[in-house]
């Protein structure tokens, strides 16, 4: 769980307030007005000020302060306010209470853990009090900002007298938070089903709520790929919870503390959920586990309903027909339960590449169909399968298996990956100013050099013409630095190292794992960089760490017989060099030919006009052309 830990914005900002009234007011003094001691200085916007003076003397322009009460008669005390605790909050989640009713929290003790728009945060105490009443409970969703959530004292006498407290009508924000729970209670006359729509937190055991988090910066919604955890298992810190498909890769979702999984929530498979949708249920103690049996959380049955129905249906077909030989198709099924289980990568490559599931025979766990088994299938083999039932069978198959998919068109749902290709793709095209220089370079000493290289390598390494254009491209960018840049609308920063962006087509999309500090490291380092992260691309295993980010950009797609190409920029990066294929030219020479036969390849770079100028463009490209055509002054 990240602990960020809330700070008052405004404790610096207002001078201590004082009981209304206290200045030219009438009536008799019947209590005080305090201050909140846990950063409720955060709910405050731009510009926006405490005041103090007399009741509904408010400025326009300015916020009267949120931790003040009107004359009560209460004994004095503190109402805590549900800060901003990120610039883009508007609501959180009291995911828990560290502290309960009664407790003494000193100065810096964590009051409770607040779920965010962007994470699970810590909210601390700046001074020394006690807890009088908690007035939201554990688990209550969207509470505004500003919403009064407890109240404290600074003597622990005063806490009886707040025993029966609950904020009246005139509290601004303050009956938002407990309506959740309030509301299921109100009912009582319905079935027994009413209990499991109740807000959580209000009849069930301590819990904690598990939320989708934000895996990548530009992650809005996910896929829950697969449960790598059971109901009713035991969690310990740093187990993988389930791995969850974001707008870049399938990422490991990691527990962060000790805990028993009660309840799943969102089911595998489930596709756009979005960030914050509750995932499960954490109970830290196993005899809580059967009260959740029957939990529902309203907002994932309503935002986001389970997409667990798609799968059967591919496997219901092959069920009817094996009657007449029930014996060999039964040990076939037995183990999956009347289904086939397919791992959520193995049913999107199926359906990429139209293959039945229920061909396929699975190799993993179960007879689970995994990646391995879609890759190594062959359709040809699975027809005579079925060849034994009748004579006239050989006859059928082999129709059925050149027949064409049913329909004239085949819908290939959109993943998260591809959704977020196709915006950056818009928005680069759209926002930058590309032009595009293109340049032929001489590449025989460098296949030369590459020849003997690779006989003094390891038998494990081979160098790839790739890996000099990666070298090449860094040391050019130290040459150039206005190409190893970024626009940030308000700056231009030119960075001081190269990190190399390489392209990398997977089954799931274009994604562009990096090569750090390439212009440090030799050859067979950036070989072996890019070997790994082309084989984690592949598998759908990259960190964030390892695609986010990056200075320059190359895309090659020489391997496939292109001459040139021009790519689009990746940004906010200003370059992107487009590389293609090596082919046979020839060239003048100083031999009594008066020609050479050469070994040509065809570059193009993009530029972001805004901030690589053409010259500068030129520029790069002549030092790279340099380091290729004469590589020994890639030494100097």
């Amino acid at each position: 769980m990240w602990r960020v830990l809330a700070r008052r914005v405004a404790r610096q900002c207002a001078p201590p307030l004082r009981p209304w009234g206290a200045s030219g007011a009438s009536g008799p003094r019947r209590g005080r007005a305090w201050r909140c001691c846990g950063g409720g200085g955060g709910s405050l916007g731009p510009g926006q000020t405490l005041l103090r003076g007399e009741r509904g003397a408010a400025a326009p322009g300015t916020l009267r302060s949120p931790f003040v009460r009107g004359w009560c008669s209460h004994p004095p005390h503190q109402k805590v306010p549900l800060p901003a605790l990120s610039p883009t909050m508007q609501m959180g989640t009291i995911a828990r209470w560290e502290k309960k009713e009664g407790d003494k929290i000193s100065e810096g003790d964590l009051i409770a853990e607040v779920e965010t728009d962007k994470a699970t945060v810590g909210f601390e105490s700046l001074e020394e009090c006690y807890l009088a009443k908690i007035l939201v409970q554990e688990g209550t969703r969207d509470v505004p900002i500003g919403a009064i959530i407890c109240i404290t004292v600074d003597k622990p006498e005063l806490i009886d007298a707040f025993k029966n407290f609950a904020l009246d009508s005139a509290a601004p924000a303050a009956s938002v938070p407990p309506s959740p729970a309030a509301a299921p209670a109100a009912p009582p006359t319905p079935p027994p089903a009413q209990p499991s729509a109740q807000a959580p937190g209000s009849s069930y055991p301590p819990h904690m709520q598990i939320a989708l988090p934000a895996l990548s910066p530009t992650m809005t919604m996910g896929t829950v790929q697969r449960w790598e955890k059971k109901v009713g298992e035991k969690l310990s810190e740093g187990d993988l919870l389930a791995e969850i498909e974001t707008d870049k890769a399938t990422i490991g979702f990691e527990v962060q503390e000790e805990g028993y999984l009660a309840k799943i929530l969102v089911e595998e498979g489930t596709r756009d959920v979005p960030l914050g949708t509750t995932l499960c249920i954490i109970v830290e103690k196993e005899s809580d586990i059967p009260a959740f049996a029957d939990y529902r959380d309203p907002g994932v049955v309503d935002v986001k309903p389970p997409t667990s129905v798609l799968p059967p249906s591919p496997m219901a077909a092959p069920l009817p027909p094996p009657p007449p030989s029930a014996a060999p198709t039964s040990v076939k099924l037995s183990t999956p339960k009347g289904r086939v289980v397919v791992s959520p990568l193995a049913r999107k490559m199926a359906a990429e590449r139209g293959i039945d599931v229920s061909q396929v025979k699975g190799t993993g766990p179960d007879g689970r169909v995994t990646k391995k088994d879609i890759e190594s299938f062959v359709p040809s083999k699975v027809a005579p399968a079925r060849a034994p039932a009748a004579a006239a069978a050989p006859l059928a198959a082999p129709a059925a298996a050149a027949a064409p998919p049913p329909g004239a068109f085949t819908d290939i749902p959109i993943s998260n990956i591809r959704k977020v290709i196709a915006q950056r793709l818009m928005q680069s095209k759209q926002t930058i100013p590309h032009y595009y220089l293109s340049v032929d370079i001489d590449m025989g000493e460098i296949l030369v050099l590459r020849k003997e290289l690779n006989q003094e390598t390891p038998e494990k390494v081979k160098l790839s013409v790739n890996d000099f254009i990666i070298k090449a491209s860094a040391l050019a960018c130290l040459k150039v630095p206005e190409a190893n840049s970024s626009w940030l609308d308000t700056v231009i920063r030119q960075n001081h190292v190269v990190d190399v962006n390489v392209a990398v087509s997977t089954p799931a999309g274009l994604i562009t794992p990096i090569v750090f500090n390439a212009h440090t490291k030799g050859l067979v380092s950036i070989n072996q960089d890019v070997v790994r992260l082309a084989a984690k691309a592949r598998e759908g295993k990259l960190q964030p760490h390892e695609f986010q980010g990056g200075t320059f950009t190359v895309s090659n797609l020489g391997m496939y017989g292109i001459k040139n190409f021009s790519a689009i920029i990746n940004p906010p990066q200003a370059c992107i060099l487009a590389v293609g294929t090596s082919e046979q030219r020839l060239v003048p020479a100083d031999n009594e030919k008066g020609f050479d036969v050469t070994s040509v390849m065809s570059v193009t770079l993009s530029c972001d006009h805004r901030v690589v100028d053409g010259a500068v463009g030129a520029q790069w490209l002549a030092e790279f052309k340099k380091f290729l055509e004469k590589p020994t002054t890639m030494l100097l």
